[in-house]
């Protein structure tokens, strides 16, 4: 089968396509490597409910479920032994898409404990853990962009652990994110560390702006405010992407770069559209942008294959009008602040809610398989 020609001119804007999603079916029926080779995927990302969600579907997981049970190992142990296989797995078969880009991409993302999320220690320790466990230099550490684990971001780095920043709403926090990855690297150049083998990327997360503000556009209900209904986040986004622009052009990151260092990749996550009287691909069509990755989900990819449409430079020129956007929304009184906020912590929770889930689920199969 001949590559799609629509993801293949995606990546020609200079938009790597990596797949929001993992399991042991899609890795064992080869669909993850058809998916490289004709549909121009190079990358893949996992969180606690795209687990939970391959844990409770299909027989894939039985065999090891029964060992792990013999064995004795707790649920948290035994989520933890069946992901990482999944995600070591996902990383040899993108190791061909990694040599050949320098490690820029070929990468697969594998998430600390999100009830770690408001701890900084725990989630410094966790990501040394993953990183010993899946023991691939393709893997990348998910760790996500609360206060505390702005600090977890740069100690990683500095031990040379790759990271995929997580949860990025504002675009305060992504400028903090920033500074946390170029103090990261500084470290690992004290440590005597090749900085050009680190590499990270910053999900930025884009539907669940649109969701939130929506929302409270409909509660004013003016013609304004529906009229700026689903513009939200994608000028956010495009303002974040002014921000990587801005801050990967100073005297502080040229230092670092000529060491051997490359920026901090943006990354457009949460690309699957909620409302469906939007196009169904805007977060992809409306986000193109050089040095940019978009993790999709794999209905968002399958729509994309089907009718998207890659036109370069839909980002950059478009700052003044994203500007504008976020000045509007604020003079009808939708608090920005208040917005990134909340969806921060309902962020956060939608990750802690599927890992226990994800836990219970797990005990009661080893409990199945001991009795």
């Amino acid at each position: 089968m001949a590559a799609n020609k629509n993801l293949a001119a995606l990546s020609y804007e200079g938009v790597s396509v990596w797949l929001d999603d993992i399991s042991r079916t899609r890795l064992e029926s080869g669909n993850l490597a058809e998916l490289i080779a004709d549909n121009s995927v190079v990358g893949v990302t996992s969180n606690p409910a795209i687990f939970s969600k391959a844990i409770s579907q299909g027989d894939g997981y039985t065999g090891q479920l029964k060992d792990l049970a013999v064995r004795g190992v707790s649920a948290e142990a035994a989520v933890r032994t069946m992901t990482a296989f999944d995600i070591r797995w996902a990383c040899d078969v993108l190791r061909t898409v990694y040599d050949t880009t320098g490690g820029v991409d070929g990468r697969v993302s594998l998430e600390v404990d999100p009830r770690s999320a408001y701890d900084t220690e725990k989630t410094i320790a966790e990501a040394r853990y993953l990183w010993w466990l899946v023991d691939r230099p393709n893997l990348m550490i998910k760790i996500p962009a609360t206060k505390e684990g702005l600090p977890a971001i740069t100690a990683a780095l500095a031990e040379g652990i790759s990271v995929n920043v997580t949860l990025i709403f504002s675009l305060e926090r992504y400028r903090e994110v920033i500074d946390a990855y170029m103090a990261g690297l500084e470290k690992a150049l004290e440590n005597g560390r090749d900085v050009s083998r680190i590499k990270s990327v910053a999900s930025f997360f884009v539907s669940r702006v649109d969701s939130e503000i929506d929302k409270r556009l409909d509660a004013i209900g003016s013609d304004e405010a529906k009229a700026l209904k689903g513009r939200a986040a994608v000028a956010n986004a495009r303002l974040a992407y002014k921000e990587y622009e801005d801050a990967f052009a100073t005297d502080r990151w040229t230092r670092v770069a000529e060491r051997g260092a490359t920026a901090q990749r943006p990354l457009w996550a949460s690309t699957s559209v909620k409302n469906p009287d939007y196009r169904d691909v805007m977060y992809v069509e409306d986000l193109v942008a050089g040095n940019t990755v978009n993790t999709m989900p794999e209905d968002t990819l399958e729509a994309f294959a089907d009718h998207g449409e890659a036109v370069s430079g839909t980002v950059t020129p478009h700052y003044a009008d994203a500007a504008d956007v976020l000045l509007r929304l604020e003079e009808l009184g939708v608090d920005y602040a208040d917005v990134v906020r909340k969806l921060e912590d309902e962020g956060v929770q939608k990750f802690i809610d599927p890992w226990n889930d994800l836990l219970a689920q797990v005990q009661t199969e080893l409990d199945k398989q001991r009795s």
